[in-house]
Order: C-alpha cells, then structure tokens, then sequence
C-alpha cells in the first residue's frame, strides 16, 4: 500500500513503536470496566503503519475505550486542489475510519467518534470557508482544528518545528483566522513547548469564547537545551500551568509524555517500563494539571502511535489509572471520559 502524508518519523520528538519490544512486558488490566475515551490519537501510514486495525488492536488489549478523538497530523491530506483546502482530505479519511467503526467490525469502541484536524489559520478571515468545508466533510463528527505553534531556538528541541514561525499565536493575521472558530462552535487544540505557554495564555485572554485544549501536558521539555535541568525547569513548567488554568476556556490533555520529548530514556532500556515506573516519573506533572485545572478541564490521552515508542496501550492506561487512584470515582470519571466528551461534544451510541 502506497502511504500517504508525511514521510516516515522524522521529528525527533518520538521514535518508532517496536512491537516485539513492547511484547516483553504484559500486564493485568487496572479497573477494567472503567469506561474510558481516549481524546487524543493519530492514524498514519508513513513508514510506520498505524490505522484502523493497529488502533483496534491496541484497544482491545484489555482497558475499556468506549470512543477515541482523532487529531490532525497531517494525513490523507488531499494531492490536488487549492492548498488550503487540502486538510479537508484528512478530515475525510478520519470521518471514513469513524464510518468503518460504526460497522462494529473493529470492535465495541467507537473510533474517530470526534475529529480535530487543521485549518492554516494565517489565512485569516480565509480560513472560514476552509473550516466550513471540514465541518461538512466530518458528517457531523467534526470538532475544531489544530494549528502547530511548537517552536524553540534550539533544534534538539524543536526537532521536526525548528523551521517553523516564531511566536506564531501572536501573529495578527493567524488571530483573524482564530476568531473565525468561536462563531463555527470549534475548538482549538495547541500543540506547543513549556516555554511558549505563556503566549497561548495571552491568546486565551484575547478569545475567552474559544474552547483552547493545551495538548501533552503542554509540552515540558527536557532535551536540548533543557537536558539535565529538570529540578530547575519543572518550577518554570508548573508556574506556566497554573497561570494558564485560571483561563477558565482552557482544558488540559494528560498525555503526550511519553515522546522523548521529555527527557526520560524508557525507549533505550532493555525492556519495556511497567506502569508503576510511567506514574513515578510522570505523576509530578500530571498531578500539576490536574491540581491547576480541576478534573472538569482535564483529560487523560493516550497520544498513540508516537507515545507507543516508549509503552503500550495497557501500560499508559494502567499508568494513569496507579497516578488517579487517590481520587473519588466522580473525579476518575470525569478525567477518563466525561471531560472528553463534553469538551469534544461527543455523540456515543447508547
């Protein structure tokens, strides 16, 4: 099968899963009846094969996903037509996954449930007929765009972004395309590192009406530049976090710690971490989150297939699950499903 897209992995932000390595460690399922949704996932042929199938295989290995998000990373993106327009193929390919799942032949959950794709939002007021188009393409599923705003003067962590615009969410025409979303109903997913997390603050102050989901923890960064400064920058990090929660249309995805973008070395080790190893190193932050945003506003991902280079599916669920035990079951509830589904409007099968 020919792929589509981006070429195979060459960000730097992750490596590739190793499925014969992953098999080393198994473990019991934590809570199995925990009904959970997943908010953050991709699906890409490039190199590594991670589509429908691979999802459901993963799904299946034993936690309760009743329904997954599917996130823009740009694929199935459309060969011809206007460039702009070209993100509406992705959109397409993502509402046919979600169509293949509703047969019910790839089990219980139902995948691509809501799409986030993207929209060039320095098109500015141009951008409205683009996410028109995605809305119409997404049957219905279709919820709100991400535009990348990741950038760093360090290219170690930067990796894939180095070449991106600096200070993007401050450019005045990416803000005329960003009002274009509150009137549509559509969210804004911000992929960005530690340091630019400030920037994304003022831009939720300027657009209270915006739903903003700040992705992966928002990106804390311990490579590069930031290698073996973790006592110093995780102060930096948290302080960013909690002045971005008192933005009360910000939300906060759980996840993404997994990339090597963190700094930990699980990938390199002779075998897989267990899940008590994952809420060890990742419970500072998490817990960070979950403290500044309140369990309504925050929501546990599993960032598959680039989290997968470290863990598999039953390990950074049991991982979250070994982190949120302390909680009541309405909190858990709320951080594994509820959140997600009224920040991303979810329509589930009944």
């Amino acid at each position: 099968m020919a792929a589509s897209g981006l070429p195979a992995n060459t960000s730097g932000l992750f490596v590739e899963p190793r499925e014969d390595w992953l098999a080393l460690h198994q473990e019991e399922i934590i809570d199995p009846a925990r009904p959970i949704v997943d908010p953050h996932h991709h699906l890409w042929n490039r190199g590594h094969r991670y589509l429908i199938e691979e999802m459901a295989a993963d799904i299946a290995s034993g936690h309760n996903v009743i329904a997954t998000v599917y996130v823009d990373c740009r694929s199935m993106y459309r060969a011809h037509g206007p460039e702009a327009f070209r993100p509406v193929g992705e959109v397409e390919f993502a509402n046919g996954v979600a169509a293949m799942s509703a047969s019910g032949a790839y089990g219980p959950a139902a995948i691509c449930a809501g799409i986030v794709s993207h929209a060039n939002l320095l098109l500015g007021d141009a951008a409205k007929p683009v996410l028109e188009a995605e809305i119409a393409a997404g049957n219905g599923r279709f919820r709100g765009i991400r535009h990348s705003s990741a950038w760093d003067e360090d290219p170690v962590v930067a990796g894939m972004y180095a070449n991106r615009p600096k200070e993007l969410l401050q450019d005045p025409s990416f803000r005329k395309g960003f009002a274009c979303l509150a009137p549509l109903n559509l969210s804004f997913d911000a992929w960005l590192f530690h340091p630019q997390i400030g920037e994304l603050t003022e831009l939720a102050r300027a657009f209270p009406d915006t739903r903003i989901v700040l992705d992966h923890c928002g990106g804390p960064a311990g490579v590069g530049r930031f290698a073996g400064r973790r006592e110093e920058v995780f102060p930096q990090w948290r302080a960013s976090i909690q002045e971005i929660a008192t933005c009360e249309n910000v939300v906060v995805k759980l996840g993404g710690l997994a990339m090597c973008l963190l700094g930990y070395d699980f990938h390199l080790r002779e075998r897989p971490p267990s899940s008590e190893e994952l809420a060890a190193a990742w419970r500072p932050y998490i817990e960070t989150c979950i403290e500044a945003f309140g369990v309504k506003r925050a929501m546990f991902e599993s960032n598959f297939p680039p989290d997968k280079g470290q863990c598999s599916y039953q390990v950074i669920f049991n991982a979250f699950k070994r982190i949120a035990s302390p909680l009541s079951e309405a909190e858990k509830t709320a951080l594994f499903s509820q959140t997600a589904i009224d920040v991303y409007r979810l329509e589930l099968p009944s």
